[in-house]
């Protein structure tokens, strides 16, 4: 529809029309508001992406397997341009896919994957291209803010907060992957990948929800000065690379305090531009339409950048395990043996995520003696629930790290 209807402006800003030669979906009837009749129709995706008489595939197909996944993989495989907005199959895939479209000579775009309408791809791989990124935090799902913001604003319980969001069409009939922080998990990995020029493992990322909520907790918060958020944060430490999602206090000061509602905020700090802050609605129809259709003007511009900010195959983009070289993991990781490595892998011990990777060395990592002392994003912030005192692994089970059971 969009691209229907700014035709022209789209065509006088590329310098060529972009034109919508083929078509995939479930069902053929389903009435989309826009005509397709004179569309190429394809009943399978895959086919569509190796079609010869496209440029770019563009993927909202949705889901880390199946179709998605396929098509995507015979698109860059058919040399074709890819432009999508599926975050779950880039926090799954999206260092193998940046690799195969390096290799292809095309591009793979999601600027609508990240934070929907928010420009933060764009942002960090262009404007900030010339910064290290420090820490990257943000609001980036759209229903559990406008819970949290109801539950203080009108004394709601989480429940009621929770079904008037599934009214308005905020939350899905079943909500439990944006109120328990997978959603923002996906997110806040993309973004890692993009700032840190690392692989990231999305399954170690730790992780709590908005469930335990209440509406004392948000009183409590209150009356000290601060104000409930769900918060993914990712910020470089001795270390590695830290990663969390969990509900945050944060100082009603703050312009991350200010963001209601069902906005969604990004907070990059570089070295040189120091805390650049982005906001703007995370979801919905027409605030998609403008990140993929961002995506498609870069790619007729001829606009190629590395799709993580830094070719994969760049000696110092760093595998998961960021342990030394040649990798030691038991049993073998991907990385395999290879003997060339970085400054920053050869002294970064592997990052713990329980019984997961099986490191050489005893665990650096303590457990945190105060509730501010590691898991906060910003000076003033501090974290909701007393269970993220636990050594930053996570681990369940006996750690391979730490040498103790549990967490």
């Amino acid at each position: 529809r969009q691209l229907q209807s700014k035709a022209d402006l789209l065509a006088q800003r590329c310098g060529r029309p972009i034109v919508v030669t083929g078509v995939s979906a479930r069902d053929r009837t389903r009435d989309r508001g826009v005509d397709v009749s004179g569309i190429q129709w394809f009943d399978n995706a895959t086919d569509l992406a190796r079609f010869e008489g496209i440029d770019v595939f563009v993927e909202l197909i949705g889901g880390d397997s199946g179709p998605a996944d396929e098509s995507v993989r015979a698109a860059l495989a058919a040399g074709k341009h890819v432009v999508t907005a599926n975050k779950a199959l880039l926090a799954r895939h999206g260092v193998e896919l940046a690799r195969m479209a390096e290799k292809a000579g095309v591009t793979l775009s999601y600027e609508a994957a990240a934070a929907g309408g928010i420009p933060v791809v764009k942002t960090m791989r262009e404007a900030l291209a010339g910064n290290r990124i420090n820490r990257i935090y943000g609001i980036l799902n759209g229903t559990c803010n406008y819970i949290l913001t109801r539950m203080e604003q009108d004394g709601l319980d989480f429940s009621d907060c929770l079904a008037d969001a599934q009214r308005l069409g905020y939350a899905e009939a079943d909500p439990t992957f944006d109120i328990e922080g997978n959603d923002t998990a996906h997110k806040l990995a993309l973004l890692t990948s993009l700032a840190f020029g690392c692989e990231i493992d999305a399954d170690a990322i730790y992780l709590e929800g908005i469930t335990s909520i209440t509406r004392a907790d948000i009183e409590a918060a209150s009356e000290l000065g601060y104000r409930i958020k769900l918060l993914g944060v990712a910020q470089k430490t001795d270390t590695g690379i830290e990663q969390r999602v969990h509900p945050t206090m944060v100082p009603k000061t703050s312009a991350i305090a200010r963001i209601d509602g069902v906005l969604n905020a990004v907070a990059v700090d570089g070295d040189a531009v120091g805390e650049v802050v982005l906001v703007g609605p995370g979801a919905g129809g027409d605030a998609t339409a403008s990140a993929v259709l961002s995506d498609l003007v870069d790619v007729a511009r001829d606009n190629a950048v590395p799709a993580l900010g830094l070719a994969v195959s760049h000696p110092a983009y760093r595998h998961r395990c960021r342990g030394p070289w040649p990798c030691r993991c038991d049993p073998p990781c991907s990385r395999g043996s290879s003997t060339r490595r970085t400054s920053s892998s050869a002294r970064t011990p592997p990052s713990c995520a329980g019984s997961s990777v099986r490191a050489t060395a005893p665990c650096t990592r303590r457990r945190s003696s105060a509730l501010t002392a590691w898991a906060r994003p910003s000076a003033n912030s501090r974290v909701v629930s007393s269970a993220l005192l636990r050594p930053r692994c996570a681990g369940n089970a006996t750690c391979q790290r730490h040498g103790r059971r549990g967490p």
